[in-house]
């Protein structure tokens, strides 16, 4: 008998438990109505502004703990499996992740291509002091970094340059002859000093490094050239693919780049 009148005692408290919010709420709704119509302080009664806005959210918790009640149909796990699909869709939308995304492959290649260049020209910059102990006056007729570690490449030891050699050096330096001649004459009167074979080695081993280094960021401008007349063609055509790319990766998406204010884009 004890346990059917806890039972009784426990309903009766959940509905006038329900019974009280929902009175709660119904006051609520009438101040509202009030204050939307500019009657603060009409009545004595009235609540400040402060303690409005404090049982406001009052009854927004009290709503969402006993909204089961309310729906019909709403069942105890469903409130949960909403928040969770909210949360992600969220997640989902701030983390911008689309692998349907075209402008994506552009935003990482010019990226990396910035990369590339500063690594490049630090990388040259290393190898024209390396290598200029033993031939200094190279640097000052090759200023191309990537005809300078082909030249080195070929090069080696500055004492196996000679007349025959020129072909050889007019081919790295597109067809130059004028400029192939200066090197060999500037070989002959070297002020550098010879170097070991084993550090001849390492300069190679850095100039072979810097060199498939260029060769892959020509191939990846080519590709980025090529996805930019793919994706943005009219972009492309007005300010070039490298520009035009730079302002996709700093609008962050082709679609911000289109809906951006005017004003905006023209400080990008």
């Amino acid at each position: 008998m004890s346990d059917l009148q806890q039972t009784i005692n426990d309903a009766l408290y959940e509905k006038q438990k329900v019974a009280d919010t929902t009175a709660m709420m119904q006051r609520m709704l009438k101040r509202y109505k009030a204050a939307a119509a500019g009657n603060f302080g009409v009545q004595a009664g009235d609540l400040s502004l402060l303690d409005a806005q404090r049982e406001r959210d009052s009854v927004l918790r009290a709503v969402r703990l006993h909204q089961t009640r309310y729906i019909k149909g709403l069942e105890e796990g469903d409130q949960q499996k909403a928040s969770l699909g909210l949360a992600h869709s969220y997640s989902r939308s701030k983390v911008k992740f689309n692998v349907n995304r075209q402008d994506n492959m552009i935003i990482q290649s010019i990226s990396l291509l910035d990369t590339l260049d500063k690594d490049i020209n630090t990388f040259s910059m290393r190898i024209k002091e390396w290598y200029g102990w033993h031939f200094p006056e190279l640097v000052k007729i090759v200023s191309d970094n990537y005809k300078y570690a082909r030249c080195v490449k070929a090069v080696k030891a500055k004492s196996s340059l000679s007349d025959e050699s020129v072909d050889m050096l007019q081919e790295i330096l597109d067809d130059d002859e004028g400029m192939a001649k200066q090197v060999v004459e500037a070989a002959k009167t070297s002020m550098g000093y010879d170097i070991s074979e084993v550090d001849m080695t390492n300069v190679q081993t850095f100039a072979d490094r810097v060199i498939n280094l260029e060769e892959y960021r020509q191939r990846l401008r080519e590709y980025l050239n090529s996805r930019m007349h793919s994706v943005a063609p009219n972009l492309s055509a007005l300010i070039g693919e490298i520009v035009g790319a730079r302002l996709i990766s700093h609008a962050g998406s082709l679609t911000n780049l289109e809906i951006g204010r005017a004003s905006c884009r023209e400080r990008v």
